[in-house]
């Protein structure tokens, strides 16, 4: 990166208005305007659902505009792979559907490899996937070079699922929102939720920062800030956060040819062709995992999946562990709160993080040699200890739900995951089993009850 590269904002994200007024009472509220929220807004709305969302700063502008706009279904945990592959159909309907542009391609993803357990790891993703059904091609050498003009040799080994593909974040999920607005929701921008008030134990309205709505239900999709706000409510949820980074580049000849027209990932690199003619580049298995106090307090969750992951994460103590210690847990909802102090959360782009990932691209695409960096930005992922989101009810408060903890995950799955809380909610027949995203499925959560899926949204508020 040099000088003119501009740090810390993604390049063309849609600005979306926010209502001019705040509802008294809808159904749902949902709190977090990132695909998690959007999303589920959008199919609650389909459903006839009066539901109104609220973010506390601009639509997708935390992570849901910071990832790297794959869509895909390979690599995924087997146990979210039916969401993945639900995700993927919707992901197909949205224009047709909601009139939904969200620069949808269904290109196909390539992953190259040339180390050992880079083909290990390729080989059990294209068995998991030929038990799922993906139509995959598992390549070899001269497999590669056809498929892949451009790259250097020494990758033995690839794998490509064609129905995997490319969309733009920053096009997309300000696209839901306005999707979402047009069936009837309400978007309440520069609106933070401070807190959630209860009627003999369940939901009866939220606490904004411009004023109380009266609700059924309440879905916290606040990403990276789920588990603080779930925190004051007395609700425990055993999420960390990963910082990623990503950028964007153009061939040194302004050509839009010098990558493949399909998302590729190889060791330390994953990139993307962009509808504005330049690509996104970002680290592939690498992350920094930021060591802070509910490192500790999660310590018997995350262990596990740390020492089978290790490879990927990198370590970091800092300043992230004094800003932690230092945030308050409980607050009052007269008050300001975190989330007004941050409207919007801007991590620094980790360079060395950066730098490895464009070494590893102009190693294997000497096209992009002398690529300039146009852009480049930082973003914070909600992960669980185990990969796999928080797709649930919270059995103690009734009304409440979670979409949180999407680990990496989330642009892609994103439309699966609105679509399958807006089911869970309304108590109709979900499109892909449920379980797998139960809240209590964790160590730490382990013996808590288990949400029984009800009618509240439609039925409380009428």
């Amino acid at each position: 990166m040099d000088k003119s590269t501009v740090t810390g904002r993604v390049p063309s994200l849609t600005k979306v208005a926010s209502d001019p007024s705040l509802p008294s009472s809808v159904d749902v509220v949902v709190i977090g305007g990132g695909i998690a929220g959007v999303s589920t807004a959008l199919f609650l709305a389909e459903q006839g659902v009066r539901v109104c969302l609220c973010e506390k700063g601009e639509i997708a502008a935390e992570q849901s505009s910071r990832n790297w706009g794959w869509t895909r279904q390979m690599g995924r945990d087997t146990a979210e792979m039916p969401l993945s592959i639900q995700s993927l159909t919707l992901w197909r309907s949205l224009k047709e559907r909601f009139g939904i542009e969200a620069g949808y391609r269904e290109t196909g993803i390539t992953y190259v490899c040339r180390k050992r357990w880079e083909i290990e790891q390729a080989q059990g993703w294209a068995q998991d996937g030929r038990d799922f059904g993906l139509p995959l091609r598992e390549l070899n050498a001269r497999d590669i070079e056809e498929l892949v003009p451009g790259l250097s040799g020494g990758h033995t080994y690839g794998l490509h699922t064609t129905s995997d593909g490319r969309a733009e974040p920053a096009l997309a999920v300000p696209a839901f929102a306005e999707a979402a607005r047009r069936l009837g929701a309400g978007i309440c921008i520069q609106c933070a939720v401070r807190g959630i008030e209860t009627s003999g134990g369940a939901i009866s309205a939220v606490v904004t920062e411009k004023g109380t709505i009266k609700c059924a239900s309440v879905v916290v999709a606040g990403g990276v800030w789920t588990r603080l706000f779930l925190g004051n409510a007395g609700i425990r949820l055993p999420q960390l956060n990963i910082i990623a980074a990503a950028a964007r580049i153009e061939a040194p000849d302004g050509s839009h040819n010098a990558g493949p027209d399909f998302p590729i990932g190889g060791a330390t690199f994953g990139l993307r062709r962009r509808l504005d003619g330049g690509f996104t580049v970002g680290p592939r298995n690498i992350n920094i995992a930021p060591i802070v106090p509910d490192s500790f307090r999660f310590l018997p969750d995350f262990l596990p999946v740390f020492l089978k992951s290790w490879r990927e994460l990198s370590l970091r103590f800092g300043r992230d562990f004094f800003e932690e210690l230092m945030t308050k847990r409980r607050w009052s909802l007269d008050g300001t709160t975190a989330f007004e102090a941050v409207r919007v959360l801007n991590p620094a782009p980790s360079k060395w993080m950066l730098n490895t990932s464009l070494k590893g691209l102009r190693e294997a695409f000497p096209a992009f040699k002398d690529a300039r960096v146009t852009h480049a930005w930082g973003g914070a992922i909600d992960a669980t200890a185990d990969g796999v989101p928080v797709i649930d009810g919270v059995a103690s408060i009734p009304g409440l739900f979670i979409a949180s903890g999407l680990s990496g995950h989330g642009f892609g799955a994103g439309p699966a995951v609105g679509e399958l809380m807006s089911q869970i909610i309304t108590g109709n027949r979900t499109s892909v089993d449920p379980t797998p995203f139960r809240f209590n499925r964790f160590r730490s959560t382990k013996g808590m009850p288990t949400f029984a899926p009800g009618n509240r949204a439609m039925g409380a508020m009428q």
